[in-house]
């Protein structure tokens, strides 16, 4: 069994920052990239940044400059900073992780529960 759990999200005013963590636990070989989406009432879930294993990253052009994502291997663990808030960034953010659950295994994509992030005016 395999769980990624977020952490981090709440109520910010806008130009104010967050740092979300997202920590993969269970049974673990391997995780391969990781990344942040977000969906907003009504829209669909959008990617916002990812990270391979090597620390390669890819952002969306409307987080660019403002978010950064990061990884620390050792605690299977992903962080997004979120810098320069603005109220269109209100969206519940989840986690996304590709994992090999042992070294002979095939690749498993899994979605963290979700958390809520709101900024205000």
């Amino acid at each position: 069994q395999v769980q990624l759990v977020e952490s981090g999200g709440g109520l910010v005013q806008a130009g104010g920052s967050l740092r979300l963590s997202c920590t993969g636990s269970g049974s673990i070989f391997r995780i391969n990239s990781m990344g942040w989406y977000r969906q907003a009432p009504g829209k669909q879930r959008e990617l916002v940044a990812t990270t391979t294993s090597n620390g390669d990253t890819n952002y969306a052009d409307s987080v660019k400059g403002r978010f950064t994502i990061s990884r620390d291997n050792a605690k299977n663990t992903a962080y997004l900073q979120m810098n320069s808030l603005k109220p269109e960034d209100t969206a519940v953010y989840y986690c996304n992780a590709n994992i090999k659950r042992t070294r002979s295994s095939v690749i498993y994509n899994y979605w963290g529960q979700g958390t809520q992030v709101t900024v205000s005016i």
